[in-house]
């Protein structure tokens, strides 16, 4: 069984980077062929994907947020990161790690629980 926890601070001030890990558990980040996902959900809004790292250490972003946003990860300690920087309120959200087992389409099978991160002053 697949688990993911992300971690890291719940209140960050604007213009901060946000930084969060995932710890993956009962399956390595390295397997081919999955892809290790950064999701997050604003109040009241939809899921926004964010950005992947792949099992090959490839990452891929939002174009959205790309200017802002770098994944990496840790092989040995089985983690991935998330960073964006210069955060605003509008960041406000819950944020999810997941894994992407989809061939030809995402299919996000395993989710941490979220965590709440407020952007504010």
């Amino acid at each position: 069984q697949v688990q993911l926890q992300e971690s890291g601070p719940g209140l960050v001030k604007p213009s901060q980077t946000l930084s969060l890990t995932c710890t993956v558990s009962g399956g390595s980040i390295t397997t081919n062929y999955y892809y290790w996902s950064w999701i997050r959900q604003p109040p009241g809004k939809g899921l926004e994907w964010m950005g992947a790292i792949a099992y090959s250490g490839s990452t891929y972003y939002s174009p959205s947020l790309k200017s802002r946003t770098s994944i990496s990860r840790d092989t040995s300690k089985n983690q991935f990161t998330l960073q964006l920087s210069s955060v605003t309120p509008e960041d406000t959200a819950v944020y999810y790690c997941a894994r992407d087992a989809g061939v030809v389409t995402t299919e996000y099978d395993y989710w941490g629980q979220g965590t709440q991160v407020t952007v504010s002053s």
